[in-house]
């Protein structure tokens, strides 16, 4: 457990009287919490933090100095909807992020998961989806309608560009510049974003045998060095592992990649 700095509401933060604190909320000097702001049990609003509804965010998370949670998108055709921002349990929010809520012209919603860090000045556009422990490192830039896959991790300085696909245990290196999608599992880095093989060192740290990490780099050789569409090696990947389940997620990711994939 950390210490808090302070318990409950700070004299000097402005809480608006519709806004919804559960138990344990503690709210830090000079922050704003507006109207339409859910906030669940146990989540810790340091000072000088702005979250604005309508926002929906659960228990027991961290959010840090001068992070700027649930404002208005900066897509031009934004009109004053009432959308929306939700975020789950236990994320570390840093210094400086920005969040946006969503857009009526998608999901109308931004939607961050649980167990995530968003290291200082992470940027959330509208109409995001952040999986479950992801890791955003500083100055990971997500532009509309960006999705991210579970345990994907971006690195410092990357830029994800509009509508594209990270995928699950995926994973960017710093200064990247994302086009199109990156399926799972895949490692990918530089400007803009190629692919550099399977996160590896990250899968075994999560308890992927070695057969499976073997079938895997068979269906990167399959996918990346056979010259084959997108379509064909997805073709391919269904022929040769029609049932095993971490295949399934390498496949949807090739299934879904509108914009195509890194190459």
């Amino acid at each position: 457990m950390t210490e808090k700095h302070w318990n409950g509401v700070h004299p000097q933060a402005i809480v608006d009287p519709s806004a919804k604190l559960a138990d344990g909320v503690s709210v830090g000097p000079w922050s704003y919490i507006g109207p339409g702001v859910e906030i669940g049990e146990g989540t810790e609003v340091h000072s000088h933090v702005v979250i604005k509804g309508p926002t929906v965010i659960g228990r027991n998370n961290r959010i840090f100095q001068f992070a700027s949670v649930g404002e208005d998108c900066q897509d031009k055709k934004y009109a004053g909807e009432p959308t929306t921002l939700v975020i789950g349990d236990n994320n570390v929010i840093r210094e400086s992020c920005t969040i946006h809520r969503g857009t009526v012209q998608d999901r109308g919603e931004t939607r961050i998961g649980s167990d995530n860090l968003l290291m200082a000045y992470v940027h959330v556009a509208h109409d995001c989806v952040i999986g479950n422990n992801t890791i955003l490192a500083n100055c990971a830039t997500l532009a509309g309608h960006v999705t991210i896959g579970d345990w994907a991790i971006l690195g410092g300085g990357t830029m994800v560009h509009q509508f594209c696909h990270i995928g699950s245990h995926s994973m960017s290196g710093g200064g990247s510049i994302v086009l199109k999608d990156i399926p799972a599992y895949v490692m990918a880095s530089g400007q803009s974003a190629s692919p550099h093989g399977i996160n590896m060192e990250g899968l075994r740290r999560r308890g992927f045998s070695k057969d499976v990490l073997t079938e895997l780099r068979r269906a990167y050789k399959i996918i990346y060095r056979q010259g084959l569409t997108t379509a064909q090696a997805l073709e391919e990947l269904e022929k040769a592992w029609p049932s095993l389940p971490e295949m399934q997620p390498l496949m949807e990711s090739l299934r879904i990649a509108d914009r195509g994939i890194v190459r």
